[in-house]
């Protein structure tokens, strides 16, 4: 399979405030459509994918696929109308994914924003009165970056570098709907929108599933893009409703795509074929191999901005390649439905979990934990699970939902080296959710999960894994269950529609009843899972990638090399599928510095 490496977005951008005595400065470079703007009252140029506009001194750059109120064929030049009508208030009239840039150039001054998804990401740094900006971290236009220690704890927790930080000390990503104002080298972040909840209204119920299949109809139509649109389908509600609506929207058989896997507990083609046959799409399958993995396995990790631990990235993105093959331009996933519409298996837990809050607080601590905290209670087993949920409800949110990290479960002092973990802040990762959670407080349990997903489920995890792997294979991507018009629906429903006593999403399955076969719709929620730790252990090649990459990262000062040794000699053979997970994120990590900063190693004098 090939690459498209030409299809990335790569934009530069520096602005000097006046104190510097230097002219604002911009240097855009596009990979395979290479150009350069050098703004100084004159020359500028425009091409595609980023539209350029300015109007009186007001330079616009515009990413994305927005959608304006009055239409618009050309984005900066919209975006600078209403800039100048509304301000930062613009980004209020627009739809869809975008990230834009407004640079004053009389004033020296500039303005950042990102869509509600952060599907078009700036990242930028400020150093010596200066603002850099770029839409990949590793492009920011800096004189160096360094790797920065903390950044690479926070992956391994997350599996990902979630917003605010990035890998690099000097730079960081502006989060979902949020808003950068820059002037005179001070810059001040806030958040253009944030969710507000109606938990109770009096909806009328078969109005309400009219509405919701209508808004989906019409949110897939706004992504088609003719007869190069097809859909990812694995089988689930959310991929199976696009490619059905994909199919009445087309009024042909849209083309749809599935990998499967040869491995016991991770193959569930079936559904997808399933939905083929009941929706009449134009079907693909393709079985990944250990093979292909180790194909795929550097060009994925390499190819992010920044080190990126979804270990379905690689099936992503050899299921675009194969449609790109096939002259598909565009793909639409499913992204969104569990996290708008309540239908994550951890809903329904938390809920368990918040019923303990209902006992009277004194009764909890007078009595019900000092009991459950006996010693050897946890060993009888009629017991054991009432102390487990005891000691689990008893926690706070979100820490709660972190108790389960695989991270924690092997141990902090397990895995790191001691002069490592001396020197990075092992709290932060509970204080960047701590802060997102508290964005929204207006809003019951279940309401704040969802709100809390949409930025570390979607936009710093699912979203870029989709977003990331399709621009490599050269295709685009739509997400029509992420649409504003979908987002503000979900936002006035009742929260019992949503997790209905432990049903998950209530109403969206209740919608799509007679539109997908009943299997799909009570079916559990799977995706492109991958067997990579089963795999690891019996296929040569890939067991000598993974030796081989778990050495190197061992020499760079973060993991003890062995606790390395352990994992992959001892533990993955016995138990492939739990541990498969953490060789795959330090392999994805060690294969992004190799490519990145291959001489990098933790030095605990800086």
């Amino acid at each position: 399979m090939e690459s498209d490496l030409e299809n990335r977005t790569l934009i530069h951008a520096r602005l000097k405030t006046p104190q510097t005595g230097t002219a604002t400065k911009l240097e855009i470079q596009l990979t395979g459509n290479q150009w350069t703007c050098n703004w100084n009252g004159g020359h500028l140029t425009a091409q595609k994918p980023a539209d350029i506009a300015e109007h009186e001194g007001i330079l616009c750059i515009s990413l994305g696929s927005p959608r304006f109120p009055n239409g618009g064929n050309n984005q900066a030049q919209s975006w600078l109308a209403l800039f100048e009508s509304k301000g930062v208030d613009a980004a209020k009239e627009v739809k869809g994914r975008f990230a834009v840039a407004f640079i004053d150039t009389n004033q020296n001054s500039a303005t950042l924003l990102t869509d509600r998804f952060d599907t078009q990401p700036w990242c930028y740094a400020e150093e010596k009165g200066e603002l850099s900006f770029s839409d990949r971290a590793d492009s920011v236009p800096l004189d160096s970056r360094t790797i920065n220690p903390q950044a690479i704890f926070d992956y391994l927790y997350f599996h990902m570098i979630p917003s605010p930080v990035t890998i690099f000390r000097e730079v960081k990503r502006l989060a979902p709907a949020s808003m950068l104002e820059w002037k005179k080298g001070q810059s001040r972040i806030s958040k253009h929108w944030l969710p507000v909840f109606n938990e109770n209204p009096r909806l009328n119920l078969n109005e309400t599933k009219g509405r919701f299949l209508d808004i989906v109809r019409e949110s897939v139509r706004n992504e088609y893009s003719g007869s190069g649109t097809g859909a990812f389908l694995s089988g689930g509600t959310d991929s199976s409703t696009v490619s059905g609506m994909l199919c009445q929207i087309s009024g042909a058989s849209a083309k749809t795509y599935s990998m499967g896997f040869d491995a016991t507990g991770y193959d569930e083609m079936e559904y997808a074929r399933l939905a083929a046959r009941h929706f009449k799409t134009d079907h693909h399958e393709y079985y990944v191999t250990p093979e292909d993995l180790l194909e795929g396995i550097p060009l994925v990790a390499r190819f992010y901005d920044q080190p990126f631990g979804n270990s379905s990235a690689v099936p992503a993105w050899i299921c675009a390649s194969r449609a790109k093959a096939d002259g598909i331009t565009k793909l639409l996933a499913g992204d969104g439905g569990d996290e708008l519409f309540g239908g994550n298996s951890r809903y329904a837990k938390q809920r368990v979990f918040g019923w303990y809050d209902t006992i009277p607080a004194l009764l909890r601590t007078s009595v019900v934990e000092p009991i459950s905290g006996i010693p050897g209670l946890d060993r009888i087993p009629l017991i054991k699970k009432g102390v487990s949920y005891v000691e689990q409800a008893s926690v706070p949110m979100p820490d709660r939902m972190e108790m389960y990290n695989l991270l924690l479960r092997l141990g902090i002092d397990t895995v790191f080296e001691p002069a490592f973990k001396a020197k990075i802040n092992l709290a932060e990762p509970t204080e960047l959710q701590k802060a997102t959670w508290s964005e929204v407080n207006d809003a019951g349990l279940i309401n704040r999960m969802l709100a809390f997903d949409w930025k570390y489920t979607l936009a710093d995890n699912d979203l870029p894994k989709v977003i990331g792997t399709t621009r490599l294979a050269g295709v685009d991507v739509g997400f029509p269950l992420l649409s504003d018009e979908l987002l503000d629906f979900s936002l006035t429903l009742p929260t019992d529609w949503k997790l209905k006593g432990l049903k998950l999403r209530w109403l969206f399955k209740e919608a799509l009843r007679g539109f997908l076969p009943d299997e799909i719709i009570t079916k559990k929620k799977h995706g492109f899972g991958l067997p990579f730790g089963v795999w690891a252990v019996k296929h040569p090649g890939l067991r000598k990638l993974a030796t081989e990459t778990l050495e190197a990262f061992g020499e760079r000062g973060v993991i003890r090399p062995a606790f390395l040794r352990e994992l992959h000699e001892k533990w993955l053979p016995e138990h492939p599928g739990y541990y498969g997970e953490m060789v795959w994120i330090i392999m994805m990590l060690e294969q992004w510095l190799q490519a990145h900063a291959p001489d990098w190693r933790y030095d605990s004098a800086r």
